[in-house]
């Protein structure tokens, strides 16, 4: 079967494919459900495994792909009911490393070809570091092919021992994106149109009742999204704000988002008296995008970040740490620093507010690498591409 073709070839049997999902990584979940949507138009079957709730927000069966419920479990009764909604399949798509060995569980025993896109690294310390490495490991030396969604974690997966891993085109789903595309920040994006009007590099485009709102009338107003998790370095965050305090005006950082940090660092912000408010679960990130003068990044590791993408795409200049898939995503349309570093967040914050002109060849720049990323559409060939090499013809039933 050609990669683009609409339909399955004249005595072959359409391309079974089920696509596994935890439920648990609302970036998978999006990517899922656009290549779903993409793959059936191509004359592909496909059925996802997900659970419930995951299918309420992402409507596969809307993408005309089948749905059946497998909680995120590893437990027996799941992985039962994983084998038998892979009973009959071509081939199985698993995303994530714990829906991947629920997958490998599921398919032992039988020779069905494996395919698992591997969108991000857990974060994890001790014993539990040490059991999802062994999982990493069964994974890794089980798939057939294994696509890694940054250079690193290509590199990651063979040194784990896959026996074929290679770079994955993914797109930023369009259309479909749906909310907590960022996790505990939550995006809801239905177009990137509202970004790319004339008067993006105008002043005048901040949005003066977003602004106003948030308490950023006449100061900088710099926005981080994600869910309030150590790995985001919001604790570095903190400590680059106080040297914010001695700018006049003084910058207001806001940070959307939750998770189980929120105590600590709220906190800090009362005790130290920081510029910088926690707004929780936000379904309105593209209005405080837009509004924002800065977008900031700083994760002790990242794939390929919503939010730096976003960010470029909506033509806000980015600061973001060096880290995992991040250099080779943005390229030069922002600008770096090591993680866990304040200093070198603050300078650069300061310097970049007093820089009208670097800020705006940021955004020239940020155009031009959006324009590089994947489409939809290749991402869609691109998987069927190597779906085509790990299938036979297949005769008619």
């Amino acid at each position: 079967m050609s990669p683009l073709s609409s339909n399955a070839p004249r005595g072959q049997s359409p391309l079974r494919t089920v696509q596994v999902l935890g439920g648990g990584n609302a970036g998978s979940s999006a990517h899922v459900r656009s290549l779903a949507e993409g793959l059936v138009a191509r004359g592909v079957r496909v059925t996802v495994c997900a659970p419930v709730e995951a299918d309420h927000a992402y409507d596969f069966l809307g993408a005309g792909a089948e749905h059946v419920h497998v909680p995120r479990s590893s437990d027996p009764v799941s992985v039962a009911a994983l084998r038998t909604a892979c009973a009959n399949a071509d081939l199985v798509h698993a995303h994530g490393l714990h829906a991947s060995f629920r997958t490998v569980l599921a398919l032992s025993g039988r020779t069905t070809p494996l395919v698992v896109t591997w969108h991000n690294r857990a974060h994890a310390q001790g014993p539990r570091a040490h059991l999802l490495r062994l999982l990493e490991r069964r994974v890794m030396r089980t798939a057939s092919v294994v696509l890694g969604t940054s250079p690193d974690l290509v590199d990651r997966a063979r040194r784990t021992g896959a026996r074929d891993a290679r770079l994955a085109a993914v797109s930023l789903p369009g259309r479909h994106r749906t909310r907590g595309l960022l996790g505990a920040g939550a995006l809801a994006l239905d177009t990137l149109d509202a970004f790319d009007g004339p008067d993006r590099d105008d002043p005048d485009r901040l949005r003066p009742k977003t602004r106003a709102e948030l308490g950023a009338t006449g100061r900088p107003l710099l926005i981080a999204v994600g869910s309030l998790d150590r790995h985001r370095g919001y604790d570095v965050l903190l400590d680059a704000a106080r040297a914010w305090r001695d700018l006049d005006p003084v910058p207001l950082v806001v940070v959307a988002g939750e998770g189980p940090l929120r105590p600590v660092l709220q906190r800090r912000i009362e005790d130290e008296e920081l510029p910088v408010r926690l707004i929780g679960h936000r379904e309105d990130v593209p209005e405080l995008l837009a509004a924002a003068d800065l977008a900031l990044l700083t994760s002790s590791w990242e794939s390929r970040s919503v939010l730096a993408q976003e960010a470029l795409h909506a033509r806000v200049p980015l600061v973001a740490t060096r880290v995992g898939g991040i250099p080779d995503l943005v390229g030069d349309a922002a600008e770096l620093v090591p993680y866990g570093d304040p200093e070198a967040l603050a300078d650069t914050v300061v310097r970049l507010l007093a820089d009208p002109e670097r800020c705006a060849v940021l955004r020239e720049r940020g155009t031009r690498q959006a324009a590089t990323w994947p489409t939809e559409d290749e991402t869609v060939a691109q998987v069927l591409s190597v779906y085509d090499e790990l299938t036979q013809p297949r005769p008619l039933a």
